[in-house]
């Protein structure tokens, strides 16, 4: 079973940032690729960013790509998303993934999930 937590969500004023913390308890940890989701009121939950287990491979929905980075430390079963230059439609509760299959970058679905974190960006 896979538990995770994610934290650092909060209220941010638009070209302000965020980093976004989700710390896993699974002992295989390193072997999961892990990534961000995120769900805006009244519209489907999208991906965001994904990691593979190594952290040699990353992927980003293009609306985020060159404002966002994800990144994990396997020491400490933690992947974080550092989020810069946040836009108003960044808005939504963001949602931490695992998943123990191949790694599937943009297409990644996720097996196991977080409680979710809200990050509001005002205009």
């Amino acid at each position: 079973q896979v538990q995770l937590v994610e934290s650092g969500g909060g209220l941010v004023q638009a070209g302000g940032s965020l980093r976004l913390s989700c710390a896993a308890s699974v002992r295989t940890f390193p072997r999961y690729t892990m990534g961000w989701f995120r769900q805006a009121p009244g519209k489907e939950r999208e991906f965001v960013a994904a990691i593979s287990w190594t952290g040699s491979n990353t992927n980003y929905v293009d609306s985020v790509k060159g404002r966002f980075t994800i990144s994990r430390v396997t020491a400490q079963n933690t992947v974080y998303l550092q989020m810069n230059n946040l836009k108003p439609e960044d808005t939504a509760v963001y949602y931490c993934a695992a998943d123990s299959r191949p790694y599937l970058g943009v297409l990644m679905i996720g097996e196991y999930w977080g409680q979710g974190t809200q990050v509001t960006v005002s205009a």
